[in-house]
C-alpha cells in the first residue's frame, strides 16, 4: 500500500473522522447520520476520544457536555426521534458507573428502534495495570468489563481489542444504525490504551459513505384490510 493511500491516526482520531463522512438518504435528501458526541470524560476516555473531539473541532465532530450519562443517552435519543432516525447522536462515557449509567437509556434507544452510538470507555487491552480505577473486577473471567452489562441492551456490540478492528466494527455499526428495522443502541466498546493506539489507516475508510433509507410502499390487500378494519 503506498504512504499516499493511508493516514495515520490514533483509532479514536480514526473513529471520529470516520463518523464524520456517514450519511442517510430517504427521498434525494441527505441527512448526516451522526451529528453530534455527547461526552463526560474520565479514566478511559479523556486520552482518547477526549483528545480526538478537542483536535477535530465543532467543525468534524461537535461536541456536547453532559453532567450525567443516562440523561446524555435520553437527549440523543429525543434528537434521533425527532429526525425520524435519519440522524443520530454519539455518546462516550469512562469505564466503571459511568458506563453503567447508559444501560437503561440504551435499553429504551433498542426497544423503540431509536439510534444511538454508544462509545464507553474499557479496560486495557494490554493489561499493563488490572484493575484500573473504578474497573469491574470478576474474579472467573478477565475478559469482562462493566461494559458487558450493555450487550442485552444493544442491537450491536462489539469490544475493539485492535485498531484494525475498529474497520469492520465501524462499518456493522453504521448499518445497523442506519437501519430502521433493525436499528436501537449500538455499542462499540472502546479499551483506553487501544484508543490512542496509532495505525495506518486506508483513505477509503474516510470517504462519504451514504446509507440508503428505503421507504417501502404499502401492499393494496394490506390498505384495503385496514380500511375495513377501521370501518
Amino acid at each position: 500500500m503506498t504512504a499516499s493511500a493511508v493516514r495515520r491516526l490514533t483509532v479514536a482520531q480514526a473513529l471520529v473522522e470516520f463518523l464524520a463522512h456517514q450519511y442517510t438518504e430517504r427521498d434525494g435528501q441527505r441527512h448526516r447520520l451522526i451529528n453530534a458526541t455527547w461526552g463526560i470524560f474520565g479514566h478511559g476516555n479523556v486520552a482518547g476520544l477526549g483528545q480526538a473531539l478537542l483536535e477535530s473541532g465543532p467543525e468534524t465532530m461537535p461536541y456536547l457536555q453532559g453532567r450525567n450519562e443516562q440523561a446524555m443517552v435520553h437527549a440523543a435519543v429525543g434528537y434521533a426521534r425527532q429526525n425520524n432516525r435519519l440522524a443520530a447522536q454519539a455518546v462516550t462515557t469512562s469505564i466503571g458507573p459511568g458506563a453503567t449509567n447508559l444501560v437503561t437509556g440504551a435499553a429504551l434507544a433498542t426497544v423503540n428502534r431509536l439510534p444511538v452510538l454508544l462509545l464507553p470507555g474499557d479496560i486495557f487491552a494490554t493489561r499493563p495495570a488490572d484493575p484500573v480505577l473504578q474497573q469491574l473486577e470478576v474474579p472467573y473471567a478477565g475478559d469482562i468489563s462493566v461494559n458487558d452489562a450493555l450487550r442485552p441492551v444493544s442491537r450491536y456490540f462489539d469490544r475493539v481489542m485492535r485498531p484494525e478492528a475498529l474497520i469492520p466494527a465501524a462499518l456493522q455499526a453504521m448499518r445497523v444504525l442506519a437501519d430502521p428495522a433493525e436499528t436501537g443502541a449500538v455499542t462499540l466498546a472502546l479499551p483506553q490504551d487501544v484508543q490512542a493506539e496509532a495505525f495506518d489507516w486506508p483513505e477509503e475508510f474516510f470517504a462519504d459513505r451514504v446509507w440508503h433509507v428505503r421507504r417501502p410502499a404499502p401492499e393494496a390487500a394490506e390498505v384495503a384490510a385496514a380500511a375495513r378494519a377501521v370501518r
